[in-house]
């Protein structure tokens, strides 16, 4: 095994995103791919092992697979299972990625983060660029470990400067075959909105993300990057284009109201998500377009609509 060609490891492939990155590096690079669930339908070359990145035979790959570089997209975001499972996965689970890329010699470590580690917040300025503080955890517990996450790989950085470590903070991710808040309320036929309330919002294509991660892998790229996708809109600006019909409600009762209905599983959406169509949480992501030369291949009425889309 160890005599194969260097493999970029990916760790998710198995979702949807992960399958769109498999897609753009597939034929460009042997990919080894890390997932508990099954991947249906792979191309016969695609090398994918179902096991769980916390156990053993997880790093079994990475001393045996010739890997040299890892994207880590393996990030659970299910707002039904409970903090210690987010937790014992996301957390425990990239402590354990980043532990395998130092112990065994790989020499670029791509994590996926997010632009939502800063937080709606009123006292937002416009345009937060990668050293504001990561807040989003103060108002919505539920995000708590994703900020665990991207403040492990930052503290990564600097213990193994050896390692070329590239954090990328894409904003809300939207797409055909995306099932994440985002691309989910925009999909909803007579969304809530916040009486009063309009924030500026960032989208960006999934196929795009896909695209930074890959643009990440440059030889020489490191540090923390936000990644915006073609500009911002006011929110009720992406629900016209879309066609739907908003159903205002005043900001102190939709909490409370959200939370019965999240309780009573008539709603798949948790009352901290309410901040997002809120308060203003957008980002600063000139500097990868500065070191790297970053551009979004998708115009913004494309990602709005890409949500309606049926497939990639």
């Amino acid at each position: 095994m160890a005599s194969k060609q260097p493999a970029v490891a990916i760790t998710g492939i198995s979702g949807n995103l992960g399958r769109a990155l498999a897609r753009q590096l597939h034929g460009e690079e042997r990919i080894l791919g890390i997932d508990r669930r099954p991947f249906p339908g792979r191309p016969k070359d695609l090398e994918i092992h179902q096991v769980d990145i916390r156990k053993r035979k997880a790093e079994d790959l990475f001393r045996k697979g010739n890997v040299k570089a890892l994207i880590h997209m393996g990030i659970m975001h299910d707002p039904r299972m409970s903090a210690e499972e987010h937790h014992q996965f996301n957390v425990l689970g990239t402590a354990k990625a980043l532990e395998y890329c130092a112990r065994h010699g790989v020499k670029k470590l791509v994590v996926l983060s997010s632009a939502t580690v800063y937080g709606p917040h009123p006292d937002n300025t416009n345009f937060l660029t990668e050293d504001a503080p990561l807040m989003a955890a103060a108002r919505f517990g539920e995000i708590r470990d994703l900020v665990e996450v991207d403040i492990l790989a930052q503290s990564f950085i600097w213990k193994h400067p050896e390692v070329e470590t590239v954090i990328l903070r894409p904003v809300h991710i939207v797409g055909p075959t995306i099932r994440n808040a985002a691309s989910n309320y925009l999909r909803l036929r007579h969304p809530w909105t916040l009486m009063g309330f309009d924030p500026m919002i960032q989208l960006i294509h999934a196929e795009d993300v896909c695209r930074a991660m890959v643009l990440a892998l440059t030889p020489g790229a490191r540090g923390v990057y936000n990644v915006v996708g073609p500009g911002e809109v006011p929110l009720s600006a992406a629900l016209a284009e879309l066609g739907h019909t908003p159903t205002p409600i005043p900001h102190f009762l939709a909490r409370p109201l959200l939370d019965r209905l999240f309780r009573l599983r008539l709603s798949n959406f948790p009352p901290g998500e309410l901040d997002y169509i809120q308060y203003l949480c957008t980002v600063d992501g000139s500097r990868f377009v500065r070191e790297l030369g970053w551009k979004p291949r998708h115009g913004m009425r494309e990602t709005i609509r890409s949500v309606l889309a049926d497939d990639c």
